[in-house]
């Protein structure tokens, strides 16, 4: 296992989530979720979000100009739409996390001692997420199966270029982030069931019409929505979905 120790990145001590908010121009909705069980936000652009129990989210209901800035206070897993000219930037107290089109998991609650990224998919780069920052700061890069690990003593950042060899982190992998979407002639009730074990949400779908509906597809790199959308073209142009909450309902007359 590697590490590597960096102090170059100057990060304001204590920025907190409530300061964030109050300096942002743009107006936000904040979604709490004081559930025991992770809580499916969906966002304008298709990028979709598991917001953790004792964690909040905010977001704007549209983002416009050159980037989509969200603001989480606990700990999420991300899997961002890509565009690669409206860069999405995740402010989660002291951490910046800057994206074109990756999944991810932030941890950052604000009275434990460390913060962490761990990347599953794509780049992500960290910074400081100061407002006073300077924009010309160093980030931190970080691909697929690297994480860091920012220690609020000791202000530095741990950076792991292996998750499977850093026990803490690896144990605690969810769902989401273990299991796979690659599939090659794999029966879409299967794939939909996959989809529930991933994001704990409960799929409304006419199995007795799909069952002999296969898909061979890479979803590995795709926000929920997009996802769904993908599956629903290979069922035929009746096919679709509604996403409401943690629910999440399919229509199909069968595959063409």
């Amino acid at each position: 296992m590697a590490w590597y120790i960096y102090r170059d990145i100057v990060v304001t001590p204590g920025t907190s989530y409530t300061e964030l908010i109050e300096n942002t121009s743009d107006p936000v909705l904040e979604r709490t979720n004081d559930t025991d069980h992770p809580l499916l936000i969906t966002l304008a652009d298709g990028s979709s979000v598991l917001l953790q129990p004792d964690s909040k989210l905010s977001f704007p209901a549209k983002f416009e100009g050159r980037e989509r800035k969200v603001y989480l206070s606990g700990e999420a897993f991300f899997e961002v739409s890509k565009n690669p000219n409206q860069p999405f930037l995740v402010y989660a107290n002291e951490l910046l996390t800057r994206v074109v089109g990756t999944s991810f998991r932030v941890k950052a609650f604000a009275d434990q001692d460390d913060i962490e990224v761990v990347v599953r998919t794509g780049k992500v780069n960290v910074s400081s997420s100061s407002v006073a920052a300077d924009s010309s700061e160093e980030e931190l890069l970080l691909l697929p199966n690297q994480g860091v690990r920012f220690s609020r003593e000791r202000l530095a950042f741990e950076k792991i270029d292996d998750l499977t060899q850093e026990k803490q982190i690896s144990q605690k992998l969810s769902n989401i982030e273990r299991l796979s979407f690659e599939f090659s002639d794999v029966p879409v009730a299967q794939i939909f069931k996959t989809i529930e074990q991933a994001y704990l949400v409960e799929i409304d779908f006419p199995e007795e019409k799909l069952k002999n509906c296969y898909l061979t597809t890479s979803l590995s790199d795709e926000p929920l929505p997009q996802k769904l959308k993908i599956i629903c073209s290979s069922l035929g142009p009746d096919a679709s979905y509604a996403i409401e909450g943690n629910k999440i309902s399919v229509s199909a007359k069968g595959c063409d």
